[in-house]
């Protein structure tokens, strides 16, 4: 008898965290754990050409070979780069700096 995995898959949501424990037979790839879990029909918007998938925090591909206890991930796309955040949040501080200087200097 082949040897059966026990896999968690995880979909985080804004508000809340979906977490799947299925039961797959020896040499299953990342997609069926995802597949047999039923999020993709609960879920539409989880696309497995599009989205990016990981095992325990490490982007993998969906015919990766999984192992007993792995963590499959599956991860939804940015909403803003992090870069560009960063670049917005540095230029509004110069401008409060600077917005809040010349206030001080047009009171006196």
């Amino acid at each position: 008898m082949a040897e059966m995995l026990n896999v968690e898959v995880c979909y985080a949501l804004l508000n809340k965290q979906e977490l799947v424990r299925v039961k797959l037979p020896e040499g299953a790839s990342l997609q069926q754990a995802i597949e047999a879990s039923g999020l993709l029909g609960k879920y539409p918007e989880i696309d497995l050409k599009k989205n990016k998938f990981g095992i325990w925090n490490k982007l993998s591909k969906v015919d990766s070979i999984l192992r007993d206890k792995d963590r499959v991930e599956i991860y939804r796309p940015l909403i803003a780069d992090p870069k560009e955040v960063r670049k917005q949040r540095a230029a509004e501080g110069k401008v409060m700096k600077k917005g809040a200087g010349d206030a001080d200097a047009s009171e006196g």
